[in-house]
């Protein structure tokens, strides 16, 4: 009897110590020692929970904080419960409340006896049982190690780490035979098909007309032309050979380039402006949204693209081409200012670029380790750093990078206006340094008896020839030893006025700086050396004569990411939890670092690489990404819901050579892109578990659809899922469709009519405004494309922001597609859109011989189609109505401002002042089509096609 019980003792303790290894110990690290041991000279309440004798000693209470075998008289238990009335609850955060499981842990171990084995013992426990709790438990991760053992040795759920595991392509089901002269079916739609649930039907193919058009905007950001909607459905091949010959001209327009780019200037942040304080605009930064256009459009291999982006300049410097490619490291939102320490904005500039790095190409939000080990993935806080240690040698710069043939300057003319800006704010700078330099002159005869030295200082400073006279006398003086009492003050004796206007000048010159960089031959780039010592940063930056100047940055992790905090030293390496399928040797020189890095990111081994731009060109034709986050393929982020096909792509893209154009093709030619939006429940068919509310918006369900069905079998890619077109796809189709678009590729950014309102309002940036929004004076400038519209962070074009244009200031994975009241004011009430449907009636009217045929031709320009009879019959008569109720003549609009009038408050005496900006440009400004400039009959017409325009046909994609 005595060894059974001894036997029993030894069992309960045996299954406390595994209790303790397996979850107890686990769960401390986790939920308490943050506050009770991580820092033993901060343990809040004196509560250690470090080790059993921690635990007994208690806290301020004095009491023990656990009674072996007694869980209901154990305070550690009762806190964590949080019904105590005597315990206050423990973790004090809600959020981090233990779970119904844990709970039921920490009673179980201490009722069991509270047991805590040593060191030793805990070892051999692990050991035991690694097997058996790695497949309950989660698996162990080799990675460089986390800041503590703990985080090193956590284990993960295998579902979570499909992102890092190789690439293989995956053996294909057996394709049941030809389809339309095809000897298989596409590996994709045999990929989806497999994956499908029982009784899933697929919808029927979609018509010619609704292909072309979904086709042609997937593709190009436009929509087809009639002629273009004619041959196709006049082409007699097979539908497969027909459309592949649609998807083929696509493919080679010069306007895929730009549907392609503005995808992947959402994920990149593009902006022609710095943003914060002073929101700078970047003059060249339009170069390298046209890299992006041409990369896309000569199908640049995917590999190379990265390389250049990475290390274009280390690849080779004498290309101006790779040089300007380099502005992707430059997309963020940086300055630096005289009220900031230099150290903060240089680190703000490492952690942007190495968190851009991860999202883009890697689909990783490497910033969530930056201040501790990833909470969720495989991402020690030391690979962040080390990372960003191959970016140490990295510094900012606009450098020379001539202009190259296929680049547009044709615009270059538009420079013109700023030089008058220029012109009037250098007058105005002139006659305040006049006034300046006579105050001065006064103020010396007070405080000196006379003026001669003052004069003379004058006198030698023009001879100088350089800078403000007053500045260079005073500075003259200063080394002939006048004390700063014994000088003029700065802006000796101005009027609030005077001192406003001052401020307005010399921030409106230094503005300019930046923006005449826009005709020049230099890029938005980066260079390698030591990092220059910089207070402010007010002007471009050019390329130091001595790279070699300044500090030579060493990285170190950085204590909680304070710059202020350094700890352990790194070197520049990779993210090492896929070290065993890819590693690279990066060196530690000056040169090199980014080459070793992109080389590391772009090598067909690495597993993220290949799935990440997969899983964007994917969603980018279908509108839903296959792995949902496509800027997070850690364990928080969606799983792919077709891994075996996300796989297949990725094998398969490598093998095309990194071709984008190639993956494209397949993906458009699948039978799953071209099945109709049409669908319906079959009888039988599996309830779906649950419908997202917003994975199909209700103006997009056809008549006859059944909405929960439609967005179920869309999610197995058994139906086409309609999306509304993007912000700038309605802007670019209504200029398309009028024939008031210029399609010309590349070039400066145009400024097109935007709410007056909003072009006008009083932009305040650091001491001064912002120069006010002109439009360009001739239409043909401002009608370009909306990829070539100036994207400014401190200022959105309404009509582009309401309809979800995304913010340059964080990466897009994916746009948003709300539906607000806002929308309906712009699209049918808005200056925009009343002025494309005047064109659109215009261009209709004089291109037909009558009604029926001008109404015919403005349902082929904007739906891809003929209207119906009833249709036909009812807007004739609106049309015919709306003419007997408008005026034989309309109201001409008012001119365009030539300038505007700011108040202001000044920061030197607190008082109110008053100045006129003058609108250059807009002396020459040619407006588009008015009400004015047309009979009442095409006027009427207008609201007819205000009607089309607002429809859901154009709206939507289908």
């Amino acid at each position: 009897m005595l060894g059974m019980e001894s036997f029993a003792e030894e069992s309960v303790t045996a299954e406390s110590e595994i209790l303790f290894v397996r979850r107890i110990g686990p769960l401390l690290r986790e939920k308490c020692l943050g506050c009770h041991g991580n820092d033993p000279d901060a343990i809040e309440g004196s509560l250690d929970v470090r080790s059993m004798s921690g635990l007994l000693a208690g806290g301020d209470s004095g009491e023990p904080s656990i009674v072996s075998g007694k869980f209901d008289d154990s305070p550690l238990y009762l806190a964590a419960t949080r019904f105590s009335d005597d315990w206050s609850e423990m973790p004090p955060k809600e959020s981090e409340q233990l779970t119904a499981e844990q709970l039921a842990w920490l009673r179980d171990w201490i009722a069991s006896g509270a047991v805590w084995p040593d060191q030793t013992r805990r070892n051999e426990i692990e050991s035991e049982y690694e097997k058996e709790w790695s497949v309950e438990d989660g698996t162990a991760v080799k990675t460089a190690g986390g800041l503590d053992v703990d985080w090193t040795n956590r284990k993960y759920d295998p579902a979570g780490l499909w992102a890092y595991q190789p690439v293989t392509r995956p053996s294909l089901p057996a394709s049941p035979g030809s389809v339309e002269g095809k000897a298989t079916v596409d590996p994709i739609d045999l990929l989806i098909e497999q994956a499908l649930s029982d009784g899933i039907k697929v919808a029927p193919r979609a018509d010619r007309r609704t292909l072309i058009r979904r086709a042609t905007f997937d593709l190009t950001g436009l929509p087809p032309t009639p002629r273009e909607v004619e041959a196709f459905l006049s082409d007699r091949s097979p539908d497969r050979a027909a459309f592949a010959r649609v998807v083929d001209r696509l493919l080679d327009s010069p306007h895929y380039g730009e549907r392609m780019a503005q995808h992947w200037l959402d994920v990149v942040r593009y902006a022609d402006s710095s943003g914060f304080a002073n929101d700078f605009e970047r003059g060249n930064a339009w170069r390298y949204r046209d890299y992006v256009i041409r990369s896309f459009n000569d199908d640049k291999p995917y590999n190379e693209f990265i390389r250049e982006q990475i290390a274009g300049d280390e690849i080779d410097p004498n290309d101006p081409g790779k040089v300007v490619a380099t502005g992707f490291l430059r997309m963020g939102p940086w300055e630096l200012t005289g009220m900031e320490v230099a150290k903060l904005a240089r680190q703000r500039f490492l952690d942007d670029v190495t968190n851009s790095i991860g999202e883009t190409f890697l689909g990783h939000s490497l910033q969530c380790a930056r201040c501790h080990d990833h909470k969720f993935d495989p991402v020690p806080t030391r690979d962040y750093y080390s990372i960003q240690a191959v970016f140490a040698t990295t510094q900012l710069v606009d450098r020379p990078a001539g202009f190259l043939p296929q680049e547009n300057t044709d615009d270059f003319g538009e420079k013109a206006y700023l030089l008058q800006v220029k012109r009037q704010h250098s007058r105005t700078t002139e006659e305040l340094n006049a006034v300046l330099v006579k105050n001065a002159e006064n103020w010396w005869k007070e405080n000196h008896g006379s003026s001669d030295a003052w004069q003379t200082a004058i006198e030698q400073a023009k001879h100088k020839g350089k800078g403000q006279l007053f500045t260079v006398a005073r500075e003259i003086l200063r080394k002939q030893g006048f004390t700063e009492t014994q000088l003029p003050p700065k802006l000796e004796c101005f009027t609030p006025e005077q001192f406003g206007k001052e401020r307005v000048a010399v921030k409106g010159l230094q503005r300019l700086t930046w923006e005449l960089d826009r005709y020049r031959p230099f890029a938005l780039a980066v260079y390698n050396g030591h990092t220059p010592k910089m207070s402010s940063v007010t002007k471009p930056m050019r390329m130091p004569d001595d790279v070699s100047k300044g500090e030579l940055e060493s990285t170190c992790i950085l204590n909680g990411g304070d710059p202020f905090a350094p700890g352990e030293n790194v070197m520049p390496d990779t993210l090492s939890v896929i070290d065993e399928y890819v590693s690279a040797e990066i060196p530690d020189s000056i040169d090199g670092r980014r080459k070793a890095f992109a080389d590391w990111v772009a090598d067909p081994g690495n597993p993220l690489t290949t799935r990440v731009i997969v899983n964007r060109l994917w969603q980018w034709q279908f509108g839903r990404a296959i792995a949902g986050n496509p800027n997070n393929f850690g364990s928080t982020g969606a799983r792919p819901t077709h891994p075996v096909l996300l796989d297949w792509l990725a094998a398969t893209f490598v093998e095309d050579d990194w071709s984008i154009k190639t993956m494209n093709r397949r993906i458009v030619m699948s039978d799953a892109y071209c099945r109709s939006t049409q669908y319906k429940r079959e009888p039988g068919m599996v309830e779906p578990e649950s419908v997202e509310p917003e994975s199909v918006e209700p103006e997009s369900v056809e008549p006859g659809m059944d909405r929960d069905s439609l967005a179920h079998a869309s999610r197995l890619y058994a139906v086409f899922k309609p999306r509304r077109l993007s912000a700038e796809e309605l802007r670019d189709a209504m200029l398309k469709l009028t024939g008031e678009l210029n399609s010309v590729v590349g070039g400066i950014p145009c400024r097109p009519e935007i709410n007056q309102e909003v072009a006008l309002q009083p932009r305040q940036v650091m001491g001064s405004f912002a120069s006010a929004w002109v439009p360009n004076p001739q239409p043909e400038r401002r009608n370009r494309r909306s990829i070539y519209v100036l994207k400014l962070r401190g200022l959105v074009d309404p009509l582009l922001e309401v309809f979800n244009s995304p913010s340059p200031d964080f990466s897009c994975e994916r746009r948003e597609s709300s539906t607000v009241t806002p929308q309906v004011f712009s699209l049918f009430n808005g200056q925009n859109t009343h002025t494309r449907a005047l064109s659109l009636a215009n261009r209709a009217t004089n291109e037909t011989e009558n009604d029926h045929e001008a109404l015919a031709l403005c349902f082929r320009l904007a739906l891809a189609r003929s209207p119906t009879v009833d249709e036909m019959s009812g807007l004739l008569a609106h049309w015919d109505k709306m003419t007997e109720l408008l005026p034989v003549n309309a109201t001409p609009p008012d001119p365009q401002p030539l300038k505007v009038v700011r108040e202001a408050v000044e920061e030197n005496t607190g008082e109110q002042f008053v100045f006129e900006e003058e609108l250059f440009s807009n002396r020459d400004y040619v407006p588009d089509r008015q009400a004015s400039d047309c009979d009442r009959r095409t006027r009427a017409l207008a609201d007819v096609c205000l009607v089309i325009l607002n429809s859901n046909e154009f709206v939507y994609l289908y």
